[in-house]
């Protein structure tokens, strides 16, 4: 089981979320967004500042994981993309580490860019589709 702390408030966050839910039969994935209004209060451990900056992930151990490792293990847990795990190798993990953080810092103005909106037309409403 992986828990993923998303940004529903990202277009292209909340639908590369809604793609995993939808592929997810085996029930391993649990999606929480962190701008939910009862969010604090459910997962009191997590900053949710630090979460919008980096996607985070809490594996079943409790563990915390964080970027490129969530979203590669999501993906792993899907079953879909397997090539996504060269990633995680170690000269390729330093390179693809830096373009995420790239990428997360970003992802409003990218997601703006490529759909035409900023931010979610739900979330805008403070209601995510999710």
């Amino acid at each position: 089981m992986l828990t993923i702390f998303y940004d529903g408030h990202c277009p292209l966050c909340a639908a590369e979320m809604q793609t995993l839910q939808s592929l997810d039969t085996q029930k391993k994935l649990q999606l929480e967004d962190i701008h939910a209004d009862n969010f604090s209060e459910k997962f009191p451990y997590i900053d949710k500042v630090e979460a919008d900056r980096l996607l985070h992930g809490q594996l079943a151990n409790g563990k915390i994981i964080k970027g490129l490792d969530v979203t590669c293990l999501a993906w792993k847990l899907v079953g879909k993309h397997k090539w996504m795990q060269m990633l995680r190798w170690p000269v390729i993990r330093f390179f693809a580490d830096i373009g995420y953080k790239f990428f997360a810092r970003y992802r409003h103005q990218i997601s703006s860019f490529v759909t035409g909106k900023p931010r979610c037309e739900s979330c805008l409403k403070d209601r995510c589709d999710l």
